[in-house]
């Protein structure tokens, strides 16, 4: 039987999914994006526009796959189990049972009985899931960790993923073994809040030295970590372990004090600066991208601008900008709204600003020599990603996979383009 899988949302959506298709494909199920016989749609709800979007890739997909059985699974089914149950849907998850999904499907195939399993049981175990290797990208993710416990008033995440809850230390290294030995040389950790994580008195810090360690692995990146979590062991790492990715995704959130208390953060903007500080001290030239959230209740004019400015002061690298999303059962759902129209335009604002950033960031980089690993060859250029996450533009059909040395020469309509000096994977002159 042939298959396919709709990956909606984040990185852990994405680990999840890939853990899902090398499962499918190991017991003999044959991967078709034209003609599938089973449908995975894993969701995302991370704003109302997520649920929107799951819900909508639902109705098509058993609209155009009347025969197919359909599997539903993720945050959204989670979030909004009974109005999905009504959705003609054969298998339906929340994010429990992605583990097992050659079981259910099998079951299925013999009883051909609807299956639907939630738990809001928010004191969870780990689910194990370990890749061996990634068909959809060069760079292969380890989920190292799940959950929150943080409960930012205006986020629905720690009630559709349950508690904080990690990765066997010894699985981590395990995983991480298997994907160099089968070829990634980049490593990212993910996770729902990746810097909590704790095994055995083990963090994150003992993860990445550890890693660090296995030969032909070039560079590990942390798909995402708070603030509150660049702790003095992570900072001394950063001096000393080189195969740390120059780049840092912080979410800041807001660049209010105000508003930073009414989303229930735990910092304000002077530790959020001052850390931002310490890091650079370290690594002057990194970078430090970061998330937004716009309009949510109570932010003011001034609160706005002072988020603006805080933005700029900071200079981040980018900014990934989302308007406040009402979600019902937070905190911040009972808050007095913002009119839709005004955060429509501070997101314009902020957007506007991040190009801004984005440009100076880059720019500082032309004639300077930089790492890349090539990912992916369209339209007669080569791309890929340098430690400092610059997608760079390279001319021709070059081996994909590959460490390049390169020299960046130019930006244009937004685009980073460079040569090469030498492939040094293969120690050959270019």
């Amino acid at each position: 039987m042939t298959f396919k899988i709709i990956t909606l949302g984040c990185k852990v959506n994405t680990y999840e999914s890939e853990f899902m298709l090398e499962n499918l494909l190991r017991s003999g199920y044959i991967y078709n994006e034209e003609k599938p016989d089973i449908i995975i749609i894993n969701t995302c709800s991370v704003t109302n526009m997520a649920d929107k979007k799951s819900r909508k890739m639902v109705r098509r997909a058993r609209r155009e796959n009347k025969n197919a059985i359909l599997v539903v699974a993720g945050c959204s089914a989670q979030n909004d189990s009974d109005e999905y149950e009504n959705m003609g849907i054969d298998i339906l998850i929340g994010n429990r049972g992605k583990s097992k999904i050659v079981e259910l499907i099998n079951n299925y195939k013999k009883t051909h009985e609807p299956y639907s399993f939630f738990t809001k049981n928010r004191d969870l175990d780990f689910e194990n899931m370990e890749v061996e290797k990634f068909t959809t990208h060069t760079r292969a993710f380890i989920k190292v960790q799940d959950g929150c416990n943080n409960f930012c008033s205006y986020c629905i995440i720690p009630y559709v993923r349950g508690n904080i809850r990690s990765k066997k230390f010894a699985n981590v290294i395990k995983e991480a073994e298997v994907l160099v030995a089968n070829g990634h040389k980049e490593i990212v950790l993910t996770g729902i809040h990746t810097g909590s994580y704790s095994d055995e008195n083990k963090d994150l810090s003992d993860v990445i030295s550890s890693i660090a360690k296995i030969p032909g692995l070039e560079r590990i990146r942390i798909s995402s970590i708070e603030i509150t979590e660049l702790n003095d062991k992570f900072l001394d790492l950063l001096k000393v372990e080189p195969k740390i990715a120059n780049h840092l995704h912080i979410p800041l959130q807001s660049g209010s004090d105000t508003i930073l208390k009414r989303m229930n953060r735990k910092y304000d903007t002077a530790y959020f600066k001052n850390k931002i500080e310490q890091i650079r001290k370290i690594r002057p030239d990194i970078s430090i991208t970061t998330d937004c959230i716009v309009g949510h209740p109570y932010e003011t004019e001034e609160c706005f601008q002072e988020y603006v400015n805080f933005c700029k002061e900071i200079a981040f690298s980018k900014l990934h900008v989302f308007p406040y999303s009402k979600r019902n059962g937070t905190a911040s759902a009972v808050m007095p709204q913002i009119d839709e129209e005004e955060k429509r335009k501070r997101v314009h604002v902020l957007l506007e600003l991040s190009e801004v950033l984005e440009h100076d960031y880059e720019e500082k980089f032309i004639g300077k020599e930089l790492e890349v690993i090539t990912e992916e060859y369209t339209d007669n250029y080569t791309t890929g990603f340098t430690s400092n996450y610059l997608k760079v533009y390279l001319k021709g059909e070059l081996k994909l996979n590959q460490v390049y040395k390169c020299v960046i020469d130019k930006l244009e309509n937004n685009k980073v383009y460079g040569h090469i000096l030498t492939c040094l994977n293969e120690k050959i002159g270019l």
